[in-house]
């Protein structure tokens, strides 16, 4: 098991510690997690890049803790019942965790129909998945510090528009893939 394989599955066991200390109001603890996770998600990368470490383990396991970790947080951190101040808006975490499922079905289709093919994520993506953990981080640091509020809607806003447009920019490259391999589409 290499180094960077290990700080995955760390950052897979900080998921149920975040939901915990969450849940039970430790939100000093759930914002630790969630930077702890975050800090071994960027350590797994450069070690694996610096050190040659890359391996197909950890490249089936990386993308998947980390969907764990983001969709955790929208769905905990959007429930009612919870005692935060902030929270995460429930259509904001519905259309993110609907976007995902729908990559993760069309990743699926397409494989299914043209073989295993690697996804690259897009300018956009990334763009996404920073908005999606700053909305996340501003939302446990305004419950657990008491600041970043007056950031909170334009964060949630400007991540919702991040979050359609490039679900639907991940659709037509899907689409473009599968036009190629079969032009009646």
């Amino acid at each position: 098991m290499t180094p960077p394989n290990i700080l995955t599955i760390l950052r897979v066991i900080l998921v149920p510690v975040f939901i915990l200390f969450t849940i039970y109001g430790y939100l000093e603890g759930a914002l630790a997690a969630f930077l702890l996770a975050g800090l071994t998600d960027l350590l797994d990368g450069l070690i694996a890049r610096a050190f040659d470490l890359k391996s197909q383990l950890g490249m089936l396991l990386d993308p998947i803790a980390d969907k764990l970790l983001l969709v955790s947080s929208f769905i905990v951190l959007s429930l009612p019942g919870l005692e935060l101040e902030s929270r995460i808006p429930i259509w904001l975490a519905v259309t993110v965790i609907s976007r995902d499922v729908l990559l993760v079905t069309s990743v699926v289709l397409v494989n299914l129909a043209l073989g295993k093919h690697v996804f690259p994520p897009s300018l956009w993506g990334k763009l996404t998945t920073a908005f999606q953990l700053l909305a996340v981080l501003l939302v446990l640091i305004h419950n657990s510090l008491g600041l970043g509020a007056p950031l909170l809607q334009p964060v949630f806003f400007t991540t919702l528009a991040l979050t359609v447009f490039s679900g639907l920019h991940y659709l037509v490259r899907g689409r473009r893939m599968l036009q190629v391999r079969n032009p009646r589409m």
